[in-house]
This record gives structure tokens, sequence and C-alpha cells, in this order.
């Protein structure tokens, strides 16, 4: 078998070729042959049984000029669940089902990857009920205005919508806002100083605190200042990031403020946020921002990511709760690992700070969601079709190489659990409507 590999030059430490990783040598012992190694190299791709290994996120963009002229071979994606190789891999599926390609996702323990790649076809899983279905609800969102700041990431293929269908089925009113605004109300920010606006942690800081992760709850929280809308914990020791210093929370904050400018400006009940620009144009993320606008009521997801905004929109007007745009990251048996920064702090229990996963810089939220029911909801590009379920939040782990709110789910306890876990995988690895979901807690 020809392997072939996707990899973002934001994960750098992945450079080496894919023939050294463990999960790969375990492959090959499992089905008892090596990989033909093709690495980057897809000019001659496209025979029966090649596998197109998705090493991380972000390589949806690159997959699409790749593929372009080999429209005619069935895709065959391979993740590790590591890196949201797993969630580009939604995407991309995403994107070949709209033009009416096929493909899957093969993911899962060694022992179900080996049997997978050893036939071309795949599994009965298709057979199994589909939990995409129409959505109605039109109209739902009518006076709303929502900014796209910045254009959706690149590797969002399977997002586009479209503005006036928008305004048509829903009544809501999608902005364009240049990237360069919010860049602009960041520098405005930092040149008005930290000492005009008031802390909201400890002036008396100097350093990280102790460990985040053993006591979280006892972290200290710190009164708002006159001028700001809630308390904050006092900064900790990240886990697995670097440590934080006062300039970095500062930093966050000047995010924050610049957004709740852009929203006054326009009138906004919400917006998506193209917030990988941030990484190298003020060395800091949106994370903590978001995490603070979506507690406040309004509608704030990142990536540029429309559908996943529109979803949320959604999800607060149906249900009346902020909710949690995250990444399927692993599937484990019938246990769904949905990570990602940017957790509202009205969802959680308990939280602490972190820096961004994919870049190690920035603040970003470790948030503890109440075990218990739940909801995922997500609304396709096509604004037509959804997926609405309910599920059972089971743990909240806290590892290395994912975004640092992670939590694990199963299917809702009260259908048959077996039904309940394959129509779910069924739909994540051959009909996902996109990578990024909306989870609720009930």
């Amino acid at each position: 078998m020809r392997l072939y590999t996707l990899t973002s030059d934001l994960h750098g430490e992945l450079a080496h070729s894919a023939h050294n990783e463990q999960f790969i040598k375990d492959i090959e012992e499992a089905i008892g042959e090596s990989f033909d190694y093709r690495e980057s190299d897809f000019s001659d791709y496209g025979a029966a049984g090649d596998i197109i290994y998705v090493r991380t996120g972000g390589t949806e963009g690159i997959f699409r000029q790749v593929f372009e002229g080999h429209e005619g071979a069935r895709v065959r994606l391979l993740t590790s669940g590591q890196s949201n190789s797993l969630a580009a891999s939604m995407e991309i599926l995403s994107w070949l089902n709209q033009q009416g390609l096929d493909g899957e996702i093969i993911h899962g323990s060694i022992k179900e990857i080996a049997n997978e790649l050893m036939r071309y076809y795949p599994s009965s899983a298709r057979n199994t009920p589909s939990l995409v279905k129409r959505f109605s609800g039109r109209k739902m969102l009518a006076g709303k205005r929502y900014g796209i700041i910045g254009k959706p990431s690149d590797w969002l293929i399977s997002s586009a919508v479209d503005y006036a269908k928008a305004r048509k089925t829903f009544g809501v009113e999608l902005i364009d806002i240049p990237i360069s605004e919010l860049l602009s109300a960041v520098s405005s920010q930092e040149a008005l100083g930290a000492a005009t606006r008031g802390r909201p942690w400890p002036r008396e800081w100097e350093g990280p605190a102790a460990s985040a992760v053993e006591g979280m709850s006892e972290a200290k929280v710190v009164a708002p200042s006159a001028s700001w809308p809630q308390a904050l914990k006092a900064l900790n020791n990240p886990k697995y990031g670097k440590s934080l210093t006062e300039k970095d929370m500062e930093g966050a904050l000047q995010i924050y403020e610049a957004l709740k400018q852009l929203i006054a400006k326009y009138h906004l009940d919400g917006f998506t946020l193209r917030c990988f620009d941030l990484l190298t144009a003020v060395h800091n993320t949106g994370c903590l921002a978001l995490a603070l606008l979506n507690s406040e009521g309004y509608i704030a997801t990142c990536e540029g990511d429309i559908p996943a905004m529109l979803s949320m929109a959604i999800v607060r007007t149906k249900y009346g709760k902020s909710g949690f745009q995250v990444n399927l990251s692993r599937i484990a048996g019938g246990n769904f690992l949905f990570a990602h920064c940017t957790v509202p702090l009205d969802m959680v229990a308990d939280y602490c700070y972190d820096t961004h996963f994919e870049s190690g810089i920035g603040v970003a939220i470790h948030g503890q969601l109440p075990v218990g029911p739940a909801r995922l909801f997500k609304l396709g590009a096509d604004l037509e079709h959804c997926i609405d379920e309910r599920v059972n939040i089971i743990d909240n782990p806290y590892g290395d190489n994912l975004c640092r709110t992670q939590v694990v789910v199963r299917g809702w306890a009260d259908r048959d659990k077996e039904v309940g876990k394959e129509a779910l995988r069924n739909y994540m690895l051959h009909e996902p409507l996109g990578n990024h979901h909306i989870l609720i807690t009930q």
C-alpha cells in the first residue's frame, strides 16, 4: 500500500518522515507489511488502495490543492487522533461529499485500522441509520447581525456559506470585517496601557502560581475592576504550555476589548474570527476573548467558521445556552473525545489557564464541563441539514497533544447503546458536516 502524507507547517515537530512514527510502525506490524512511502509527493496518487495519512490539522487546503486532477480516485484518510488529524479529515470528507466524491476516514484502534486497510471498501457501518436530518428553523435568527472578522481559515474547505441564502433562510445579516480593523483596535488598546484599564488579576502577582492541575478549584478568584464584566482567576502555571506572564494576560484582554469595540461599531450579536492570523500579528490568541464573550451572551467562534457560528447562534436561540465549539479528536469504542481551547466560562464547573495548543502561545482555557446529559449540534454549510443528538459527558481529561479543554462523550443512555455508538461513529467517519461541532451541556 502506498502511503501519502499531509502535514501542516504549524506542526514542525512532525517534519520527519512518517515511517519513524510508532503509530505507523504499529499498523505495519498489524497488517504484516510495510507501506510504500510517498510522503507529500502526490504526482502518481490515485491507485486502488492508496492511503492519505492526515498527520495534523490545518491540512485541508493542502489536500484540495494536491487532489486537483485526481477526482476519480476514491479517498481513504488515515488519522491517528493526534494533533487534530481527525478533525481535519472530517472537513476533507465533508468537502468530498459536497463534490459528490467518495471517501472514508480510517480511525480507531490499531486492530480496527488494520482491518479497514486490508479491504478497499468501507465496513458495514454505512448501513447504520443516518444522524443527518433536514433542519427546519426559518427566520429563527431574524434581525441578528454576525461579523466575519477576516475570511474563513484556509483549511475550512467545506464550510463556505451563501450569504444571500442565509439571509433568506434565517433572516440573518452576515457582515465581512477586515482583520486589519481588529489589529488596529488591538494596537489602540496596547497604546492605552494597562494602568488606564484596571486589572482583573492581582497587582501583586509576580510570577506563575502553583500547578493549575492539583487543586484547580483552589486557585484565587479575583474580584473584577469597575470596568471588568466578571471575575477571573489568577494566573497559574500551565500543565503543558510555557509559563504565562502578566504581559500574556494583558495581550489576551486587549484582544477581548478590541473585539468588543467591533461588536459595538457594527452592532453585532456575534462573530467568527480568523484567529490564527493573531499568532504572527500580535503574538497572542483569541482563546480567552472568545471564552469571555460567549459567557457574556455573544456568539463567538474561531477560525472564521461561519457554519459553526450559525450553529452556535441556533443553539443559543433554541436552547438558551452557550455552546462550546469543538473538534473531534479521537474515537475509542463508544467514546468520542472532543477538544478546543475556547470553552465559554459560563459552561464550566472549574477552569485554569494554559497556552493555545497549536502555537504554544497566548492564554487558552482548560475547563471542566459537568458530567451528565448534553447535546451535539451542527448545521451544515448548505444551511439545510444538521445533526442534533443527545449525548452524555462522561469525563474531562487533560492530555498532551490536544487542544486544552477536552471532553469525552458517549451516545445517549436511553437509546440502544450499540446502535447509538455505531450511528455516531458512522456519521463522524462517513458523512460529517465539517469538522467543528457545538457541544451544549444540559
